[in-house]
């Protein structure tokens, strides 16, 4: 009985798993090859997301491959190939994505944060320097007269030769 369950569980996860992407074809003209190479260098594989499709394991990395392959074999410019796959995918398909009103965040949110940090450092910084006022002759006679009177010693770990 276990072992039937066993073999059921593994047909499952079998069947469950995506199938090998197939084989890259390269181009047969080298110079256009080499413009796929350098594009699938650019091109994030959306499943991986930190991989470009060149390194990629992921079918549909695969297909991303195909398809900039049959674009520039169509005859498609590699502006042409990259805007073709933000178009399907969106600005995060690329590397580098292209600096408008949408990607500002992406673009200037990581130096917007670390200069509202710093000014935040910069303001509490400030703030804690609020500076002891010397006291005044009248407060100093005082301060004498009230260690004076109660035997109180300046600095307690002073001996009666530091005086």
């Amino acid at each position: 009985m276990k072992r039937a369950l066993l073999i059921a569980v593994a047909a499952v996860g079998l069947m469950a798993a995506e199938p090998p992407p197939t084989p890259d074809r390269p181009l047969p003209d080298a110079t256009q090859e080499a413009r796929a190479r350098a594009l699938f260098a650019d091109i994030r594989c959306v499943v991986c997301q930190h991989e470009a499709i060149a390194d990629s394991p992921a079918g549909i990395a695969a297909d991303m491959r195909r398809l900039v392959r049959e674009e520039i074999a169509a005859g498609r410019s590699d502006k042409q190939v990259r805007d073709d796959l933000v178009r399907r995918y969106g600005d995060f398909v690329l590397f580098t994505p292209p600096v408008r009103a949408g990607t500002w965040l992406l673009w200037f949110g990581p130096l917007a944060v670390l200069l509202v940090v710093a000014s935040g450092w910069l303001m509490l910084g400030r703030r804690r320097r609020d500076e002891t006022l010397a006291l005044s002759p009248e407060e100093e006679s005082r301060l004498a007269d009230i260690l004076a009177s109660e035997g109180v010693r300046r600095d307690p770990d002073a001996k009666a030769s530091d005086d």
